[in-house]
């Protein structure tokens, strides 16, 4: 396994004071909402043994890296809700929660390193980096506090309330066994009702055949 580092914060540090990583998770789900994390690293330095893509890593080792990085860095959440999604659609969805986390940052960056290939309008000077969180150590930060609070939030204010849906399992990603329970229970006001259109137009097309 390959671990990201920080070549690019350390180029970047003889001009830029607060680099900020910036990931966002919960892109593809089908249901509940995108949540972004902004992440600024201590001045004097800052490890991680095992720090890396929350893609990448176990929920123990995610949950236990959360612990520490929630001890030792400045970092800020930035969330939009499934009716929110709907009406301005996921990439702008994506955009905005990453700017509330900017935005809400307790010391503003002066420089952002993004994970991905593309960001809207800012002020502040960054750069968008393709699978950043397996190479920058801030990007990398970033996606797994936003990783570990999304999950945390879907299981406290979804999976208790809709327990037929096995949120606590899936998180609101589109399995096969979130979409057997649409089939039988319907939809929550938790789903993504644009992300959902072309299965339910597949299910209608099946039903006419």
């Amino acid at each position: 396994m390959t671990f990201p580092n920080s070549d690019i914060e350390i180029q970047l540090q003889s001009e830029y004071r607060n680099i900020a990583g910036v990931d966002e998770v919960g892109r593809g789900c089908i249901a509940g909402p995108v949540v972004a994390a902004a992440v600024i690293f201590p001045e004097h330095g800052f490890t991680v043994d095992g720090l890396n893509d929350s893609k990448k890593l176990s929920l123990a080792k995610r949950e236990s890296i959360f612990s520490i990085l929630e001890s030792n860095v400045i970092y800020s959440i930035g969330m939009i809700p499934p009716e929110e999604i709907d009406k301005i659609n996921i990439l702008q969805a994506t955009f905005k929660a990453m700017h509330i986390a900017i935005e809400n940052l307790s010391n503003r960056p002066d420089y952002l390193l993004i994970d991905g290939n593309r960001f809207n309008d800012i002020s502040i000077p960054y750069q968008t980096i393709v699978a950043g969180d397996s190479k920058s150590l801030t990007i990398s930060a970033a996606s797994i506090i936003a990783k570990v609070y999304r999950d945390r939030w879907v299981i406290k204010n979804i999976a208790s309330k809709y327990p037929e849906y096995g949120f606590e399992n899936h998180k609101g990603y589109g399995t096969k066994a979130h979409y057997s329970a649409i089939d039988k229970y319907g939809i929550t006001p938790h789903h993504r009702n644009t992300f959902l259109r072309k299965y339910f137009s597949n299910q209608e097309s099946l039903f006419k055949g």
